[in-house]
């Protein structure tokens, strides 16, 4: 079933503007268009649309995701050669240590901001 982008807006919690952006610079491209012009999504488009969007907090750039999605297109494709494939899986293993370490400093950060709630916590209910 094809969904318009606002129906897809809704489900990825994403804007239009960034689901215009994205399509624009060609990192997610609806599936079709209906004859008035409109975006048409299929189910598809939504997973790459939410795999991309796992992305962001992360802080990858638009050429990362798109590095990674089409990594991604050559592990998937059948008929892709296996240097292609190859290469692909190798360059999603430095992608997945990549993720690991900035996951690992976000966690770092989300730690620094928990012990100054808690300072500030401990400071408003001082007397």
């Amino acid at each position: 079933m094809a969904m318009h982008i606002g129906e897809v807006a809704a489900r990825t919690d994403l804007s239009l503007r960034s689901l215009r952006h994205w399509e624009d610079v060609g990192l997610v491209v609806p599936s079709g268009r209906s004859e008035g012009g409109f975006r048409l999504y299929a189910e598809e488009d939504v997973e790459r649309i939410l795999f991309v969007r796992r992305m962001k907090p992360l802080g990858f750039t638009l050429d990362e995701m798109k590095a990674v999605m089409a990594d991604l297109a050559a592990l998937r494709d059948p008929g892709a050669g296996a240097d292609d494939r190859a290469r692909a899986g190798e360059h999603l293993a430095d992608v997945q240590r990549d993720a690991a370490e900035r996951r690992a400093r976000l966690e770092r950060q989300l730690a620094m901001a928990d012990e100054f709630l808690g300072l500030l916590a401990t400071e408003l209910d001082a007397p």
